[in-house]
């Protein structure tokens, strides 16, 4: 780890340690399976080329516990209490955003021996940023407000907040909200991605105006696929828009394939229309094959 260098900005003593607390009672189990899923990983992944530091400047941010001092623009921390970073452009081309669809319909698993899509997308999302944080890329959460970085603390604070769920998914419920990132950036958006494809289409579509491309990956229980009820069934949805009674799934199932795999066309069709990659995981499927995957389509120069 780089050293450090002088912070302006003091905790209390107690305000630490009560954080400290916070973070060891809610990330130990969430952040070992990442670390085990990307530990497993990396061993069959010989380590991403680094290149040297680009020259044309990007933008000042705020000092982070782990940034090289080498980094520190005195100049600018000069003018203020705060101690600043130079970013160049070739650091920011080199970062990824990360975003974890937090609505309600993402909270669903079929069985109780399948994951919740919500908790998959978050340990693939948590695993990745391990992965390329080990490969010295910088992540960051997409909502969060803070700016990349490539050391522990900062995944442990992606671990609280994607499991406590507190970034905001913006005014639409399956779609990032739109920020101001380098150009050449790259995004991962994680989500099931059953509203209408035009809210993608759009937020895609902003995004590759930009510049930044990336990868959708969109999670999917099995059940929903494949819909394996039978008889009289009545179906609740589960972000308030009421219940369907359906008198026999079996007369029902060739039709709700038929739009399913309408639906999964036309979302594999807008994100290939953008230029970025689309990923379909399976709940049921192993998390490492995927989180291999993502790594490799990172490293392809479709997405890089």
């Amino acid at each position: 780890m780089a050293p450090t260098a002088p912070i302006t900005e003091s905790r209390q003593p107690e305000d630490t340690y009560f954080r400290a607390e916070e973070l060891g009672a809610n990330l130990p189990p969430l952040m070992v399976a990442a670390e085990r899923i990307a530990s497993t990983v990396s061993q069959g992944i010989h380590g991403r080329r680094q290149v040297g530091q680009g020259e044309t400047f990007w933008q000042f941010r705020r000092y982070q516990f782990g940034d090289s001092v080498h980094n520190i623009d005195w100049r600018q921390s000069g003018k203020s209490q705060r101690v600043y970073i130079r970013q160049s452009e070739w650091e920011a081309a080199q970062s990824v955003w990360l975003w974890c669809d937090n609505s309600a319909s993402m909270d669903f698993a079929s069985t109780s021996d399948k994951p919740k899509k919500s908790e998959r997308a978050v340990l693939l999302a948590l695993a990745l940023a391990s992965l390329l944080v080990r490969g010295g890329e910088y992540v960051a959460l997409s909502g969060s407000g803070k700016p990349p970085s490539n050391n522990r603390a900062a995944l442990q604070e992606m671990a609280l907040s994607l499991s406590n769920g507190t970034l905001s998914n913006g005014p639409l419920s399956s779609v990032p909200p739109i920020e101001s990132l380098p150009r050449d950036a790259r995004m991962v958006l994680f989500g099931d991605f059953l509203d209408d494809p035009r809210h993608l289409t759009d937020t895609l579509a902003q995004y590759a105006d930009k510049g930044v491309k990336g990868l959708v990956v969109r999670l999917i229980d099995p059940a929903e696929e494949a819909l394996p009820y039978g008889g009289r069934v009545l179906f609740e949805g589960m972000e308030g828009d009421g219940e369907v009674l359906v008198e026999q799934v079996d007369d029902a199932r060739e039709t709700y394939g038929e739009r399913w795999r309408e639906h999964g066309a036309r979302i594999s069709d807008l994100v290939a229309q953008a230029g970025w990659g689309y990923v379909v995981h399976h709940t049921d499927h192993s998390p490492e094959e995927a989180l291999m995957h993502l790594y490799l389509l990172l490293s392809d120069s479709h997405v890089t």
